[in-house]
C-alpha cells in the first residue's frame, strides 16, 4: 500500500522563496542553467526544508544545503 504522505501539499510550493534562502536561490538558479530542476521540498515538521534537485537525465538527485552547496550525496531516500 502506497499511503501519500503530503496529503494535498504539492511537491513544489507556490511561493519557493519562501522555503529557501539567498544561497540556496543563487544556487538554484546557477545550476538550471546546466539543467537541473527542482523536484520537490521536503517540509518536515519542525525541521529546516530539505530542497531536492535533480539533473537533466533523471539519474542523480542532489540536496541544496542550507549555505548554497549542492550536496550530491544528501543519503536521502526517495519513492522513485
Amino acid at each position: 500500500m502506497n499511503e501519500e504522505k503530503r496529503q494535498g501539499d504539492s511537491a513544489i510550493p507556490q511561493d519557493v522563496k519562501g522555503f529557501l534562502n539567498n544561497a540556496q536561490l543563487a544556487e538554484l538558479h546557477h545550476i538550471e542553467r546546466f539543467g537541473w530542476i527542482l523536484k520537490y521540498i521536503r517540509r518536515p515538521l519542525f525541521q529546516e526544508p530539505v530542497v531536492v534537485v535533480v539533473n537533466p537525465d533523471g539519474s542523480s538527485i542532489g540536496v541544496l544545503e542550507e549555505d548554497g552547496r549542492l550536496n550530491l550525496e544528501p543519503g536521502i531516500d526517495t519513492r522513485e
